[in-house]
């Protein structure tokens, strides 16, 4: 099995491993990511964030007994401060959870920053992903110790919990932006200290300050004592409610996380690209010329993308415009006829961890079709739905396999005309309604040396 097949069937040490390979930026943990990535989406991602200090790591672990005594299975992402001279970490947080060590409905990952800014570390948004596919029904990401503007949560969470501790000396802090704003729940933990009703009426007049319409989601003030548990109960019944609250909104909030990713992940790739392609010294070069005045930022950051663009691989020349009598055709996709459409699926998309697109009906055709994007074309699985369907009459005369290849134009009625102009055998004359809302049309496989070959515009 593989290390994707295996972190999908719950493996711990499997999980364990693609963890690290994650953190480690290995290109065997960008492999683990492609393979479990169909598989994932359905946990409940629980952000805790907060000031150092405030409990973060005991309330987590309450949490965690809470939700454990409800039957649901967790995974804890921990991260903690890395040595900006070391570059090592306490991991702190792992310390604090050990009543859970021994339970195996329960996965506990400590992981630094390595650096990175904003809460967390660099992976933790792939490392949700990997106790995600791994079957946990909850991922509780706990930041690191944070400032007021360190919200990185908000982007990587379902929901944010802000987690306040009486007794810090100024209460403007609740005022201020930032930390206070990405707030879905407000937990003022240790609440057993004097100052802790003073702290809840804090933010509960930075909120009023706020304009909520009645369909809003207004964040409640609780109060806990992680120490003993609490109000933990009250908490989890919070966090259940907002759930029911913003299902509908959740796709949404998804979608913005996954565009936040691919931005930093491009970031990220792009600063690795300039390494690669400069020669060894010449960025430190370059970083010594704008320290020295010599040239500034936006001139060197201009002349750096130049360089980069100028080192990528050469393009091939375009090839000569056609003419009106020559449309243009490209492959758009392969379609493979087949008995049973549950294990062609668990072929493509577990196997071969293949992205597979919802089933759609072509009655017309009276098949069933997947669409399973490969680069810039398909793989098109058919199944028929009916004694009479071609599908159907194809695997009982031929069996399983390959049943046309699809050539998308961009005037199927042209390139209709050609053809008869010059004597191929069609199928159909005139295009009829396909999958996908398309227009398609046959040639006949003897004219196209025992290959069915469908046209198809868009």
């Amino acid at each position: 099995m593989t290390l994707a097949e295996r972190v999908l069937n719950g493996d711990p040490r499997a999980i364990a491993r693609a963890i690290s390979l994650i953190e480690n930026e290995s290109p065997a943990g960008a492999d683990v990511v492609r393979g479990i990535y169909p598989r994932t989406g359905r946990a409940y991602v629980i952000g805790v964030t907060g000031p150092p200090g405030a409990g973060k790591s005991t309330l987590v672990d309450r949490m965690t007994t809470e939700l454990r005594g409800g039957g649901q299975t967790v995974g804890i992402v921990a991260v903690d401060p890395t040595s900006p001279f070391s570059g090592g970490a306490l991991l702190g947080d792992r310390v604090r959870m050990g009543a859970h060590f021994g339970d195996e409905g329960v996965f506990i990952r400590s992981m630094a920053t390595r650096g990175h800014l904003g809460g967390l570390a660099r992976a933790t948004s792939d490392v949700a992903l990997v106790l995600d596919a791994a079957g946990k029904d909850i991922v509780m990401i706990e930041t690191v110790g944070v400032g007021q503007d360190e919200v990185d949560i908000v982007r990587t969470a379902d929901i944010s919990i802000v987690v306040l501790v009486p007794g810090t000396g100024d209460e403007v802090q609740a005022l201020k932006a930032g930390i206070m704003e990405i707030a879905d729940i407000f937990v003022i933990n240790k609440a057993d200290r004097d100052g802790a009703d003073r702290l809840a009426q804090s933010v509960a007049a930075m909120l009023a300050l706020q304009a909520f319409q009645p369909s809003d989601w207004q964040p409640p003030i609780l109060k806990t004592e992680a120490t003993t548990g609490r109000g933990v109960s009250e908490l989890i019944a919070a966090i259940a409610k907002f759930r029911a609250h913003s299902e509908a909104a959740r796709a949404t909030r998804r979608r913005a996380r996954q565009e936040y990713r691919l931005r930093d992940l491009l970031s990220h790739r792009f600063l690795q690209l300039v390494e690669e392609t400069l020669p060894a010294g010449e960025l430190q070069g370059v970083i010594d010329g704008i320290a020295a005045r010599q040239v500034d930022p936006y001139s060197a950051a201009a002349t750096i993308e130049e360089r980069v663009r100028g080192a990528g691989p050469a393009r091939p020349p375009a090839p000569p415009p056609r003419g009106p009598a020559e449309p243009r055709a490209i492959l758009d996709h392969v379609g493979i006829a087949v008995q049973d459409i549950d294990k062609a699926l668990a072929f493509y998309r577990d196997a071969l961890g293949l992205a597979v697109e919802a089933p759609e009906e072509v009655s017309s055709q009276r098949v069933r079709a997947h669409f399973i994007p490969v680069g810039e074309s398909s793989i098109e699985l058919l199944e028929g739905t009916a004694s009479d369907s071609a599908i159907t009459k194809y695997i009982e005369k031929r069996g399983p396999g390959i049943h046309h290849v699809t050539l998308r134009v961009d005037d199927i009625r042209a390139a209709l005309a050609r053809l008869k102009a010059r004597g191929v055998r069609l199928v159909d004359e005139e295009p009829r309604q396909g999958a996908e809302g398309a227009l398609v049309a046959f040639i006949h496989p003897s004219a196209a040396h025992g290959v069915l070959v469908e046209l198809k515009q868009t």
